[in-house]
């Protein structure tokens, strides 16, 4: 493992964070002023914030099929290095705008269209800001979604050489080699604690199985917490998304050594599945199914990182789309702990090699 490297610019703040504390009468009364202290806080720093800032995207629906993702996706590898390179998330933003954010049976063709359109210089990514009213958003949002997961990377071989590359550079979180079934489950209802909706994305599999680093980023978040049980949380360097994987192993919840600040690169083992949480007690496991919870949140403004305000996206789409790039890793006999078998270098990771 090569964590280690703190994130320093500034006070990590530790989301979902701290032990959850039994609270008698007085813990109550402390507990009443303090959010009465802090809704008073927010709700003066809320208007601060929309007095001077508050041109920031409040909502995504993130709606691009995997399919879609596969065919944008090679198209800009298999054009990197050509006259003319297509950007993926142009080509998905212009296949939102034409078929109404949806994404169906049309989109391939949309796709086809606007890449041949941009290829032969019949028309400009400024062009299509100009005639498409909702194109800058389409664009800004899955920007957010997917800023981090194509571009330059240097990957290093059998042999110890570092090979340079360009691709997509996100991986699934589940290790390649380790079965799991997953379905839609964005916004099914859930009860423990409060009713609310299951902003995430649960992958079923085996106690123990690897969980893998999708993007790479600084561990903003590390720890217990009452509904994740065991949970990593995971900025992105140009903080647009946070990656929330919970229900980690009982005991043994995370690759050895993890610590909040560390930085980690895409395809780096960060912990390991199990069915943790729902409990303020610690390493229980309430959970009945095995299954790893990911999250993805979008964040435009920082007024957005907690609260009301917070854009949680479905990953379906991404973890399927993201099935077709699996970590390989191996197992060290001695520790038991699992490590990715090829290493990588991100260049928004510094000094991994």
């Amino acid at each position: 493992m090569r964590f280690g490297s703190t994130y320093n610019e500034q006070t990590i703040y530790r989301k979902y964070g701290g032990h959850v504390r039994n609270r008698g009468l007085v813990g109550l009364i402390m507990f009443a002023l303090v959010l009465a202290a802090g809704i008073f806080w927010y709700e003066n720093r809320t208007q601060e914030v929309s007095q001077t800032n508050d041109n920031f995207i409040k909502w995504v629906d993130f709606n691009a099929s995997k399919e879609a993702m596969k065919k944008a996706c090679l198209m800009d590898i298999e054009s990197y290095e050509a006259e003319k390179h297509l950007d993926w998330i142009t080509l998905l933003a212009y296949a939102a705008v034409r078929g109404g954010g949806e994404f169906g049976s049309r989109s391939a063709s949309y796709i086809d269209e606007i890449a041949a359109k941009l290829t032969n210089g019949e028309t400009t990514e400024e062009e299509l800001r100009e005639k498409y009213q909702y194109f800058p958003y389409y664009y800004e949002a899955y920007s957010a979604v997917l800023g981090g997961m194509v571009g330059e990377y240097e990957i290093r071989d059998e042999s110890g050489a570092c090979q340079k590359k360009y691709g997509l550079k996100a991986f699934s979180p589940i290790a390649a080699g380790f079965s799991y079934q997953d379905y839609d489950d964005f916004g099914v209802g859930r009860d423990f604690g409060y009713k609310r909706q299951h902003l995430g994305h649960d992958m079923m599999g085996l106690i123990g199985t690897p969980i893998i680093a999708v993007e790479s980023g600084y561990v903003e978040a590390l720890g217990w917490n009452r509904y994740g049980g065991w949970r990593i949380g995971i900025r992105s360097f140009d903080k647009k998304r946070y990656y929330y994987y919970a229900h980690l192993r009982q005991n043994r919840p995370y690759a050895e050594g993890l610590k909040e600040g560390d930085y980690v690169t895409a395809g780096d083992v960060i912990g390991y599945m199990g069915h943790t949480g729902y409990s303020d007690k610690e390493n229980v496991n309430n959970i009945k199914t095995v299954h790893l919870h990911v999250g993805l949140q979008l964040i435009f403004d920082e007024s957005q990182k907690d609260g009301n305000n917070e854009i949680w996206v479905d990953f379906y789409q991404l973890a399927g789309f993201l099935s077709g790039h699996r970590c390989e890793v191996e197992r060290d006999n001695l520790t038991k702990e699992w490590d990715r078998k090829y290493d990588m270098k991100d260049p928004v990771v510094p000094d991994k090699f």
